[in-house]
Parts: C-alpha cells; sequence; structure tokens
C-alpha cells in the first residue's frame, strides 16, 4: 500500500519549466501561515521555508507565523474553519488523514480549501550521538530482546504518522509492530530534546528535521525510509538495505485555506506555489532541508487525499491501529 502511495505521489512530481520566469511577479499581498504544531517540528519548518522563499523572491509582500498546538493537529483546524481568514494557509501533512481516520478531531481535509501539496519528507531511525545503537540491526537486536525497554520518541501522537513509521520498520524487520513501546511529544522539537536527554532511546522523525542536527554531530540517523539512498544524505542507509525490507514511506506536506475561499484566491495561492519551484530563494530551502519536490493543486491534490486515505487507512488497520 505504501509503494502505491508512494507512487501516487510521484506522478505529481513538479515539471520546473511550466513556472519559469514567474518567480519576480508577486500574486500574493499577504499570507498568514497557520502551524498546528509547536515550533521546530516539520509543519513549522515547512511553513518558515515556504514564507522565506516566497517572500525572499518577491512572489509574496509579507508572511507571518502561528504556531497553535492542541488537540493533535484539531484546535489548528477548528481555528481555520470558524474564522475564515482568505488570509491564512495552514500547514498539515499525513498526520490529518491518520488522525481524522482515529477521530482524534471531528473534522476532515474536507472541511478546508485544499490548495497543494508542494513537499515530500522521508521518514528517519535517529539516535542521540552517544547511543550505543550504531544502526538500525543493532536497535531490532535490542528490541527484539525487550520491546519495552526501548521507547521510541515521535512528535505526534500515539497511533500517528511517527509511530506508524516505527510500527512499520519493525514489521519489515520481522518484528511484531505492535509491541513498539511509543512515546508521543507534541512537537518535533520537543521530541527531538528528549532523544538528546535520554528520555527516549530512538526517534521517528522526518529527514529534514534530523539533517542539521546530525550534520552538528548532536544525532545519528540509522536509516531513512526511501528504496534509494538520498541525495541529502548519501552516506546514509535506507531502511530496506537495513534489514527492514521493503520500508517505504513518505510524507507530504502542504498548504489548506478555510472552507469558502473564493476561486479567484485559491488560484492566487496555487500560482504563488507554483511560482516558488523556479527561484533560487526555493532551492536553498529545499536543499537545506533535504525535501522531495512536489506539486499537487487543487482538485488533483484532493484526488491525492481520497486514495491516501484509503491506502493509509488499510495499513493502520493491519497495524491494529483502527
Amino acid at each position: 500500500m505504501l509503494k502505491k502511495l508512494t507512487a501516487a505521489l510521484a506522478v505529481s512530481v513538479f515539471a520546473l519549466g511550466a513556472s519559469a520566469g514567474l518567480g519576480q511577479a508577486q500574486t500574493v499581498d499577504e499570507i498568514k501561515f497557520l502551524i498546528p504544531g509547536g515550533a521546530g517540528g516539520g509543519w513549522d519548518g515547512t511553513a518558515r521555508g515556504t514564507g522565506e522563499a516566497l517572500t525572499k523572491s518577491g512572489i509574496v509582500g509579507s508572511a507571518s507565523y502561528e504556531n497553535m498546538s492542541g488537540g493533535g493537529g484539531g484546535k489548528a483546524i477548528a481555528h481555520i474553519i470558524e474564522t475564515k481568514d482568505q488570509d491564512t494557509l495552514m500547514v498539515n501533512s499525513t498526520p490529518i488523514v491518520i488522525r481524522s481516520l482515529q477521530k482524534v478531531f471531528p473534522q476532515s481535509f474536507r472541511d478546508l480549501t485544499p490548495i497543494a501539496g508542494i513537499i515530500g519528507d522521508y521518514g528517519a531511525m535517529v539516535v542521540g550521538k552517544n547511543s550505543d545503537l550504531q544502526d538500525l540491526g543493532g536497535l531490532v537486536e535490542a528490541y527484539k530482546a525487550d520491546p519495552a525497554n526501548i521507547a521510541i520518541g515521535g512528535g505526534s501522537v500515539a497511533g500517528g504518522m511517527d509511530h506508524l513509521v516505527a510500527a512499520l520498520v519493525m514489521k519489515n524487520a520481522g518484528e511484531s509492530p505492535t509491541d513498539v513501546k511509543y512515546i508521543p511529544y507534541d512537537a518535533g522539537g520537543k521530541a527531538m530534546a528528549g532523544l538528546l536527554s535520554g528520555e527516549i532511546a530512538a526517534l521517528t522523525t522526518g529527514v529534514g528535521e534530523a539533517l542539521e542536527l546530525a550534520r552538528q554531530g548532536e544525532v545519528r540517523i540509522l536509516c531513512v525510509t526511501s528504496l534509494k539512498r538520498l541525495d541529502a544524505a548519501p552516506d546514509t542507509p535506507t531502511c530496506d538495505e537495513s534489514g527492514s525490507t521493503g520500508t517505504n514511506f513518505v510524507n507530504w506536506r502542504g498548504f489548506f485555506a478555510a472552507p469558502g475561499l473564493s476561486d479567484d484566491k485559491k488560484a492566487q495561492y496555487i500560482a504563488a506555489l507554483e511560482a516558488m519551484y523556479a527561484t533560487p530563494e526555493w532551492v536553498a530551502v529545499r536543499d537545506r532541508n533535504g525535501w522531495v519536490e512536489i506539486f499537487n493543486p487543487g482538485d488533483d491534490f484532493t484526488t491525492f487525499l481520497e486514495q491516501q486515505e484509503e491506502e493509509v487507512g488499510g495499513l493502520m488497520k493491519e497495524l491494529g491501529f483502527l
């Protein structure tokens, strides 16, 4: 199922030439980015990185950012639905599908206006720099010996995406996915702090969140959830080659607007994001974070979300999360 999901994502890879020459034409005066989690997480980095590229390239006049944690992302979703602010874009990702399936919050992407998926971020299994676990094989062996003694953290709720990825890695390594001792944190930054303080043995997070700390020598990335090594981390093995056979998971990230958004405003947002890909400012942000480029706008984004809901829901049932 995850292979289907990744293939569907790959179909929407954006051809840069489509928006060549648009990067300097301002298409939106202002964007207020609403971030459903705390500072330092993947949502936060995506919103701020996108805003940086849009404003520095002159496509958007100004950008502001509001972090609104709570309810597994549900607080921010309820807020944008209530305010109907047409100048606000809320960042989200695969968890909006997972958490609505789990009834963590009553809304789904259908209650919003999907604008576009813009990037993909593979998962990573990460340990602290002083950890005795040298590779994924060592982590799996320790887990096999005593799952209750190997706490794996993530920046999402129990049964959420980070939990799902940890369970998938163990399942594909031949171990029980339901025995994972998962410790949830409110955001990726807090989860990383938990790893560095020794509260957890390992962390499941996005590659983009782990790369900078890995470059600084604070953490070691045991493996990434792609089938091929990533250009941004060519020396880091894949989980597949490390014994978690067939593990292949990429988390999309994108933007949603309030319900009832006008067609003109929706078109402006899509045009701004499309133009962004052709700018050097975006290239710098993308490469810094190790993101995979996608562009999945409007109705295509909605169709993709419907497909993901079906496929991820099946996987969650298989792993006992639904």
